[in-house]
């Protein structure tokens, strides 16, 4: 998992009301396109987003420790090209 500890910028929200709407990685900034959904659990909550760079992306957020981190990462495929040879 990457730690995102201060590198992620949220809506001002409060506890579940909060969502993530960008995120660094390494020097690049990427801005939540999409929130695809959100699930909580004891101490956590897990956002499920599409980013700008049309990745898949999964942050979770443990609200005792303040601390958000990347947990999977799905890199967006092109299309098929139908009627190609």
């Amino acid at each position: 998992m990457t730690e995102l500890s201060q590198e992620v910028s949220s809506s001002s929200g409060h506890g579940a009301d909060e969502r993530p709407t960008s995120f660094t990685l390494g020097e690049r900034t990427c801005q939540v396109r999409e929130l695809l959904g959100s699930r909580q659990g004891g101490d956590h909550t897990c956002f499920k987003f599409i980013a700008d760079e049309t990745n898949l992306h999964v942050i979770r957020h443990d609200r005792d420790a303040d601390i958000r981190e990347l947990t999977m990462t799905e890199t967006s495929r092109p299309a098929a090209r139908h009627g190609t040879n």
